[in-house]
């Protein structure tokens, strides 16, 4: 059995407060257009028309050559933390990047490949059967952008 995990609170309620990003830049505050814009705490589609945050985040505990860095979005508001065994509502794509890695924060290769959304939680339970890996990401196909983590229920 697997979860969906969300970046952690105490994480989105820093950013949502000002703090600066994985870059030392404070969040940049927008309004949301479209259907396209995820919040990676609660993972549900941020609606058209309210304020939301850019950001660059790291979702690795601290910096070496696996931690990639790069922009999310986030409520600007206080949202509650999403997450489950339930696939989110921000896997709303056809197919996301899927990643596992290591208890050391390392990419274990072999375990990356572009994955239909429906296929997503066999996948992901499929390598976290590995006991190499410790947990898996999951990034959007098209821009590589980080989404959520996977781990084991």
């Amino acid at each position: 059995m697997i979860r969906f995990t969300a970046i952690p609170t105490e994480t989105a309620r820093a950013y949502q407060a000002g703090s600066p990003d994985a870059n030392g830049q404070a969040p940049e505050r927008h309004i949301a257009t479209g259907a396209g814009n995820p919040c990676r705490h609660c993972l549900k589609m941020i609606a058209e028309g309210a304020e939301m945050l850019i950001l660059a985040h790291r979702p690795f505990p601290e910096p070496q050559p696996y931690a990639e860095i790069g922009p999310i979005f986030l409520c600007a508001d206080a949202c509650a933390a999403g997450g489950g065994t339930e696939t989110p509502a921000i896997l709303a794509s056809p197919n996301f990047i899927i990643r596992g890695y290591s208890a050391e924060n390392r990419i274990v290769y072999g375990t990356g490949a572009v994955v239909p959304t429906n296929s997503i939680a066999a996948e992901a339970a499929a390598r976290l059967n590995d006991p190499r890996i410790a947990y898996v990401h999951i990034r959007s196909a098209r821009n590589n952008c980080y989404q959520l983590r996977i781990d084991r229920a």
